[in-house]
């Protein structure tokens, strides 16, 4: 008999993005795992406990078992790899090697700047007692259409980044487009329809359903 695995354990608050892109990944393989609160609020995540863990003093991280890994992208990159035959395969044969490569590039050097300093003063800012900066949203939301015009002309040639199926680059996209959808600035992506198309068949997903339905948003006022 297969010795029982050990349940994953997630540090970092539900709420946090980066989080959240981690949880999108492990829904999609199916694994088994546990969020460990890390409130930032309290500086949790300077504490020596945490620092052990992660000397940057940041979340998420993700035990599993002796393995203890940072950074959410490595950590993606990690469970898509070690548990490649478990759930949905998010490095397929199928899709282009290059255009995977270069899409999870793109994603964290193009799009993530671009998009969560948008989310960040439409979103978080209001939800930590600040003033949303209209200049800052006009700046950061000029910079993500140029990015989202790029992405439209892609996809429409491509069903997925890397071809016709989905991937890890997809995957890691999620976690912003959807903080995203629940602002003003959701028309960035509305109003172009490869990029909306692609939107709605990677957000109705079953395994995005589940991670998307355990992020404690508040209440809208």
């Amino acid at each position: 008999m297969a010795a029982e695995r050990m349940k994953l354990r997630l540090y970092g608050m539900a709420l946090s993005t980066n989080v959240v892109r981690v949880a999108t990944v492990l829904n999609e393989k199916g694994l088994d795992f546990d969020v460990v609160p890390v409130d930032l609020r309290t500086a949790a995540h300077k504490q020596p406990d945490f620092l052990a863990l992660n000397p940057f003093g940041q979340i998420p991280v993700l035990q599993d078992g002796d393995e203890v890994l940072y950074e959410s992208r490595a950590i993606n990159r990690y469970i898509a790899t070690k548990y490649k035959a478990e759930g949905a395969d998010l490095l397929p044969a199928e899709a282009s090697p290059a255009k995977l490569e270069v899409w999870l590039e793109v994603e964290s050097h193009h799009f993530y700047p671009a998009i969560s300093e948008l989310v960040f003063e439409l979103l978080i800012k209001p939800l930590i007692g600040g003033a949303t900066d209209a200049a800052a949203v006009d700046k950061h939301a000029a910079a993500l259409a140029k990015v989202l015009d790029v992405y439209d002309a892609h996809l429409a040639g491509n069903q997925y980044l890397a071809g016709d199926h989905f991937t890890l680059a997809d995957a890691n996209h999620m976690c912003y487009l959807l903080y995203l959808s629940k602002t003003p600035k959701a028309e960035l992506v509305v109003s172009r329809p490869h990029v909306k198309a692609w939107w709605d068949d990677i957000s109705a997903r079953p395994a995005w359903k589940k991670t998307a339905a355990a992020i404690p948003f508040p209440p809208a006022a």
